[in-house]
C-alpha cells in the first residue's frame, strides 16, 4: 500500500483478517513501515515496534513503552490520543495507516476513562472543553460530582441490595384486589428443576406457587445436605436463585406466580430451571464487573460557585420601560435576489405568545444583509417571565403578481422561510442577557401550519457555524448594573402581598361553573370570562380540584409578573398530584423551573417499573428543556445509578440520537455524566456498541453483494464473514441491547440469514445452550427508522399491563424493538412462528387461493399441537386475537396484512411492523384501501370458533373479551394522551401535532359515557365481520403481488 493511502470504513471492515503496512514515527523521529494484522491489538502492536525499535539507532534515548501512547488521524481528520491499547486496529479505523508514539501527559487512568466516554458516546470530550461555555463547564462538574457520588455510595452495597441495583426481579403486573387471572392457577404447585452453581446432579422439587423464593432454596440446601451427608446445613438467606443461561434472578419477597419467568414457563408448560448462586459468586461477579475499566483517583470536586448576587445589582421587576433588542445584520443568507429579507420577532413562554411579534423592514437579498434596527416588543421589562425566550425568522418575501379584477392597491406578498432561531432572554445563572449575540440558524421547512417562528424548538443554536445562515443581534443594556430575576424568596414575598381574599363567601353560580369548565374533556381554549373564573378562585381549585394544576397554569399570566409570583407562591402549598396529572405538566406548554421541580417531585413516587414504562417519553421531553441543568435530568440520572436497567435504556435512549444536531450536545453530556457513574457499566455497553458496529458494516457489505448476486451466494459470502475471528469474537458473550438480562453467548452461523426486503436486514440467531438457555434471535436494521414501532410495542406493552391488572391477560407479544442510532437498530424475534402468508400459502397450491383458504390456520394449530394441547392453543388464539384487535383498533395502525401478522405455534397471533399509525392508512389511487377498524377475518373466527359454525358460545366469548379490554383502555385514555402528547418531541411524522393524538380521542370515544363508547365499540365490531371479505380482498392482492415461499 502506498504511504498515507486513505483507508476508508468499508475498507477496514473488508480487511479485518488480513495484514496492512502500517507507517510509525517514533518519538526518536525514527519512520518504521511494518506489516501489521487489522486484528492485532494496540498492545501488541506496540510490541512489535519495540522490538524492531531496538535495532535503530537512538533507541537508548526511549523510556519504558508505557511512557508512550499511539495517535492516529481518525475518520473525521481529527488527531486521536489512543489510550485503550486493548482496542484493535480494525477498530480503531484510522484515516491513514499512520501511528504515532508520543509521550504521555498528565493523568493517565483519567485520560484512558475519557476515551473510553468519548468512544462509546459517539463524541468527543475534547469538543465539550473546546466550546469554552461557562454553563456547559458548570453542568459537567456539578454531573460529575453528582454521579460520583452515587457511585461511591453504590460500592458500599449489601451483595443484596447490589443485586436489586444490577439485576432488578421481573414480575408480572399483579391483578387489583383480590381479582387474578383465570389462566393463573396460583393455589396450586409447580414441579422446578433446580441445580447448584459448583456442579453435579439437579433435583426436582414440587412446591407451591404462593411460596418465596427462599423456601425452595432452603428445599435445595436440605436436600444437598441430607445426598451429600453435609454436617452443616447452609443458610438460605445467603443464597440466590438464578435463571438458567440469563442475567435473571428470582428474589425478594414475592411469591413464585409473580415473577415472569415462572409464568412463562406455567403457559409453555416447560419445566422452569434455576441455579441456586451462593453470595460470594454475586460479591466476585461484582469484583469482575468493576475490573477492566480502571477508577479514577477519588477527587473531591466542587462545583464552580455561582456567583452572589451583587448589592449593586438590579431587581428585574424594578424596570418598567418597554423591552427590545438590537436586529444588526445577518451572514450567510442564500435567497433569490429578487426578493426582498425579513425577519420576524416574538416573544414566548413556553407555546403562549407574551406580546404582539414584531417584523424588521424589508431588505435587499444578499449574502450578509444589514438592518441596524431596533425592534421594540409591547412588554414591560419587569413583565419578562424567567423562562421566556425569543424567536426569531429570517424569511424572504416576493411580491405577487396582481390579478386582473383586484381592486385592492396593496398586492399581496409570499412568505418563503429561510431559517430559524430562539434563545434564552436570561441566562442560566439568572442574569438578563446583554450585548452582541451571534445567531447561527436551523433552515425552516414549509408546514401545514405556515408558521415562520418555531418556539418549540430547540434554544441550542446551529453547531454548523461554517454553513448556516446567522442573524446578529444585540441585548439591551437596561441598567448600569447586571440585571437578575428575582430569587424564589423574592417571588414568595411579592406573591403573599397579593393574597386572594380567601375566605370569602363562595357564589354557588360560579362554584357550579367552575366544576363543569374543569370536568370538561375536550381541550377547547376557554373563553376569557371563564379564564378570570379560573384565576379567581384559584385557591378553591388547590383544596378541592388539585389534579386541574395544568388548567390554572395556562391561564395564568405569565406576562405579568404580580400574577407570576401568585401563581408561584400557590404552588408553594399545592398537594402533590398523582402520577397521571405529573405526566401532562412536562409538556412543553408548561416551562417554568419551578412547576418543573414540582412536577418532577410528583413523579419520585413511581416504581422502577413504572418509570421504565414511560422512561421513552421523559427522553424526549428533555429536548423541551431550556438549560442543561434541570430537575429532570438529575431525576433521571438518579434512578439510572440505581437500577441498571434503567441506565441501559437511558444510555440507548440517548444514544441512539446523538447524530441529531440539535440535541447533541445535551444528551452528550448527559450520557458522559452517566458513564462517570458507571463506569462498571461502560464495559458490557462497550460490548454492545462493538457488536452493532460489527453488524452494520456485516449489513453494508450484504447490501453490495445482493446488488451483484443471487441471494443464496450472498447468505454463503454472509457466513463466511461471520465465521471470522473479529465477528466471533464482537457477537459472542454480550448482553443483548434489547433486554439486558439475555446473554448472546454464541452466533449460530449456519442459521443466520438476511432479509428479502430493501434494506437487507440481517437475521441472526445465537445459540444459548452452552450457558443452559435456548436460542435467541435478533433483526438488525440499517436504513429504516424504528422509532415509530418502539413506541407502538411500548403502548401495546402499556395496554397489556393495564389489562393484567385487571385479571385479563390477554396473551400479548410486545416483543423488544430498539432504536440505536440513526434508522439504525434491533428487534426481537418470536421463535417458533410465521406469518399467516406462509402458513396460507405452503396450505394452498396458488397465491391467489390462499386468503380465501378458511381452514389453513387450523389445520396450522392442529399440526403444531395434537391432541389436547390444541384446545389450549386455540383459547391463546382467541385471547390474543381479541388483544390485538383492540390494540390496533384505539392505536389506529394501519398497513395490516398476512404479512405482518404472525402466529406462534402455541397459539398466541401478534402483529408486527407498526409503519403506520393514528389512522395514517396507506391509500391507493387516492382512495383508502384499509376501510376495516380492526382486522378479524372469517379463518380468524373459524379458529376462535374451534372449526364448528355453530360455536357461538367460543364466539361470544371472544366479543366480550375485546370489550372489556376496550372499557378497561378508555379508563385509562388520559394516560395515552399524555403519553403520545409527549412523544411529539420526538419529531416522528406521524406524530407532529395535536390533530393526530385527536384520533385517539376518538377511538376511544372520550368525550362520552360508557354505554354510549359500548355501543360505538359494538358497531365498529360488527363492520369489521361484516367486512372481512374486503381484508381478504387486500390480502388475496397482497400474495399474488409477493411470493411467500422461502
Amino acid at each position: 500500500m502506498p504511504p498515507g493511502s486513505y483507508c476508508p470504513l468499508e475498507f477496514w471492515s473488508q480487511q479485518a483478517n488480513q495484514n496492512i503496512e502500517v507507517d510509525f514515527l517514533l518519538p526518536t523521529g525514527i519512520y518504521l513501515r511494518l506489516p501489521i494484522s487489522c486484528n492485532a491489538s494496540l498492545g501488541v502492536i506496540k510490541q512489535v515496534v519495540w522490538h524492531h525499535a531496538q535495532y535503530e539507532p537512538l533507541f537508548q534515548m526511549l523510556s519504558d513503552p508505557e511512557a508512550y501512547v499511539f495517535t492516529c488521524i481518525n475518520q473525521t481528520a481529527e488527531q486521536q490520543e489512543l489510550e485503550d491499547e486493548q482496542r484493535r486496529l480494525c477498530d480503531i479505523q484510522p484515516f491513514l495507516p499512520v501511528l504515532r508514539l508520543v509521550a504521555r501527559e498528565g493523568d493517565r487512568v483519567k485520560k484512558l476513562i475519557n476515551s473510553q466516554i468519548s468512544l462509546l458516546i459517539g463524541k468527543g470530550l475534547h469538543e465539550f472543553d473546546s466550546l469554552r461555555d461557562p454553563e456547559v463547564n458548570s453542568f459537567r462538574a456539578k454531573m460529575q460530582q453528582f454521579c460520583e457520588e452515587r457511585a461511591a455510595r453504590r460500592q458500599q452495597l449489601s451483595w443484596k441490595a447490589w443485586m436489586e441495583y444490577s439485576f432488578p426481579v421481573q414480575l408480572e403486573p399483579l391483578a387489583n384486589g383480590l381479582r387474578t387471572s383465570p389462566h393463573r392457577g396460583h393455589n396450586k404447585n409447580i414441579f422446578i428443576n433446580v441445580r447448584f452453581e459448583s456442579g453435579g446432579e439437579s433435583f426436582t422439587f414440587q412446591i407451591s406457587l404462593k411460596e418465596f423464593p427462599v423456601t425452595l432454596i432452603s428445599y435445595a440446601i436440605k436436600k444437598q445436605a441430607t445426598v451429600f451427608r453435609h454436617q452443616r446445613v447452609e443458610n438460605p438467606e445467603d443464597y440466590t436463585l438464578q435463571v438458567n443461561g440469563k442475567c435473571e434472578y428470582l428474589y425478594g419477597h414475592y411469591p413464585l406466580y409473580q415473577f415472569q419467568y415462572i409464568c412463562e414457563c406455567l403457559h409453555c408448560g416447560s419445566l422452569p430451571h434455576l441455579t441456586v448462586v451462593h453470595s460470594s459468586s454475586i460479591l466476585a461477579l461484582r469484583e469482575e464487573q468493576t475490573n477492566g475499566i480502571p477508577h479514577p483517583p477519588k477527587v473531591i470536586t466542587k462545583a464552580p460557585p455561582v456567583p452572589k448576587k451583587k448589592p449593586t445589582s438590579t431587581s428585574l421587576w424594578s424596570l418598567d420601560q418597554p423591552y427590545s433588542i438590537d436586529l444588526l445584520r445577518g451572514c450567510k443568507v442564500n435567497a433569490d435576489e429578487r426578493m426582498k429579507l425579513v425577519v420576524q420577532a416574538g416573544l414566548y413562554h413556553g407555546n403562549e405568545m407574551l406580546c404582539k411579534m414584531v417584523s424588521s423592514s424589508e431588505v435587499n437579498v444578499c449574502s450578509e444583509p444589514t438592518w441596524g434596527q431596533r425592534l421594540e416588543f409591547e412588554i414591560n421589562v419587569c413583565d419578562l417571565p424567567r423562562m421566556a425566550r425569543l424567536c426569531l425568522a429570517l424569511y424572504a418575501v416576493v411580491e405577487k403578481a396582481k390579478k386582473a379584477r383586484s381592486t385592492k392597491k396593496k398586492s399581496k406578498k409570499a412568505d418563503c422561510p429561510i431559517a430559524w432561531v430562539n434563545i434564552m432572554l436570561f441566562d442560566y445563572q439568572d442574569q438578563l442577557k446583554t450585548g452582541e449575540c451571534f445567531l447561527p440558524m436551523w433552515s425552516s421547512f414549509p408546514d401545514e401550519k405556515d408558521e415562520l417562528l418555531n418556539p418549540m424548538g430547540t434554544v441550542q443554536t446551529n453547531p454548523n457555524t461554517e454553513s448556516a445562515a446567522a442573524l446578529i443581534i444585540r441585548f439591551p443594556t437596561v441598567a448600569f448594573c447586571p440585571v437578575y430575576y428575582p430569587c424564589l424568596e423574592q417571588v414568595l414575598e411579592e406573591g403573599r402581598k397579593a393574597l386572594c381574599p380567601r375566605y370569602m363567601v363562595e357564589d354557588p353560580d360560579e362554584k357550579q361553573q367552575l366544576k363543569e369548565i374543569l370536568e370538561r374533556r375536550s381541550h377547547v381554549e376557554l373563553y376569557e370570562h371563564e379564564k378570570d373564573l379560573v384565576w379567581k378562585m384559584r385557591y378553591q381549585i388547590r383544596d378541592q380540584y388539585p389534579g386541574a394544576l395544568a388548567k390554572l397554569l395556562v391561564v395564568t399570566k405569565w406576562n405579568k409578573h404580580e400574577d407570576v409570583a401568585q401563581m408561584i407562591h400557590l404552588l408553594q402549598t399545592w398537594p402533590e398530584l398523582p402520577v397521571l396529572n405529573a405526566l401532562e405538566l412536562l409538556d412543553f406548554c408548561f416551562p417554568d423551573c419551578h412547576v418543573g421541580a414540582f412536577t418532577v417531585n410528583s413523579l419520585k413516587k413511581l416504581t422502577d417499573d413504572e418509570l421504565f414504562q414511560y422512561l421513552l417519553q421523559l427522553v424526549q421531553v428533555l429536548k423541551y428543556e431550556s438549560y442543561l441543568e434541570c430537575e429532570l435530568v438529575k431525576f433521571l440520572l438518579d434512578r439510572a445509578l440505581s437500577n441498571r436497567k434503567i441506565g441501559h435504556f437511558l444510555f440507548w435512549h440517548l444514544r441512539s440520537e446523538m447524530h441529531v444536531p440539535s440535541v447533541a450536545l445535551r444528551f452528550g453530556l448527559i450520557l458522559e455524566a452517566y458513564c462517570r457513574g458507571s463506569t462498571h457499566h461502560m464495559k458490557a455497553l462497550m460490548k454492545q456498541g462493538e457488536a452493532l458496529h460489527k453488524m452494520r458494516a456485516l449489513n453494508d457489505i450484504i447490501k453490495t453483494s445482493a446488488q451483484k448476486n443471487p441471494k443464496p451466494q450472498t447468505k454463503e459470502f454472509m457466513h463466511t464473514c461471520l465465521r471470522q475471528e473479529t465477528y466471533l469474537e464482537a457477537l459472542s458473550n454480550l448482553q443483548s441491547p434489547l433486554n439486558p438480562s439475555i446473554i448472546l453467548s454464541k452466533v449460530s452461523v449456519d442459521l443466520c440469514t438476511f432479509m428479502d426486503s430493501k434494506m437487507k436486514p440481517l437475521w441472526i440467531v445465537f445459540n444459548n445452550e452452552e450457558i443452559g438457555g435456548t436460542n435467541v434471535g435478533i433483526i438488525f436494521k440499517n436504513g429504516d427508522d424504528l422509532r415509530q414501532d418502539m413506541l407502538t410495542l411500548q403502548m401495546i406493552h402499556l395496554m397489556d399491563i393495564l389489562w393484567k391488572k385487571e385479571g385479563l391477560d390477554l396473551r400479548m407479544s410486545p416483543y423488544g424493538c430498539l432504536s440505536t442510532g440513526d434508522k439504525t437498530g434491533l428487534i426481537e424475534v418470536i421463535m417458533h412462528s410465521d406469518t399467516i402468508a406462509n402458513i396460507q400459502l405452503n396450505k394452498s397450491n396458488m397465491a391467489a387461493t390462499a386468503a380465501f383458504n378458511k381452514d389453513a390456520l387450523l389445520n396450522w394449530l392442529k399440526s403444531k399441537n395434537p391432541g389436547d394441547a390444541l384446545e389450549h392453543a386455540i383459547e391463546e388464539f382467541t385471547l390474543s386475537c381479541a388483544g390485538y384487535c383492540v390494540a390496533t383498533y384505539v392505536l389506529g395502525i394501519g398497513d395490516r396484512h398476512s404479512d405482518n401478522i404472525m402466529i406462534r405455534e402455541n397459539g398466541q397471533l401478534f402483529h408486527i411492523d407498526f409503519g403506520h399509525f393514528l389512522g395514517n392508512f396507506k391509500t391507493k389511487f387516492g382512495i383508502n384501501r384499509e376501510r376495516v377498524p380492526f382486522i378479524l377475518t372469517y379463518d380468524f373466527v373459524h379458529v376462535i370458533q374451534q372449526g364448528k359454525t355453530n360455536n357461538s358460545e367460543k364466539f361470544e366469548r371472544f366479543r366480550g373479551y375485546c370489550e372489556q379490554a376496550y372499557m378497561i383502555l378508555r379508563c385509562h385514555g388520559l394516560l395515552f394522551l399524555h403519553l403520545f402528547a409527549l412523544m411529539k418531541a420526538a419529531g416522528l411524522p406521524e406524530l407532529s401535532c395535536s390533530k393526530d393524538i385527536q384520533y385517539l380521542k376518538d377511538s376511544l370515544a372520550l368525550g362520552k359515557a360508557d354505554e354510549e363508547a359500548r355501543k360505538q365499540f359494538h358497531l365498529k365490531f360488527n363492520e369489521a365481520l361484516r367486512e372481512s371479505w374486503k381484508t381478504k380482498v387486500n390480502w388475496l392482492a397482497h400474495n399474488v403481488s409477493k411470493d411467500n415461499r422461502q
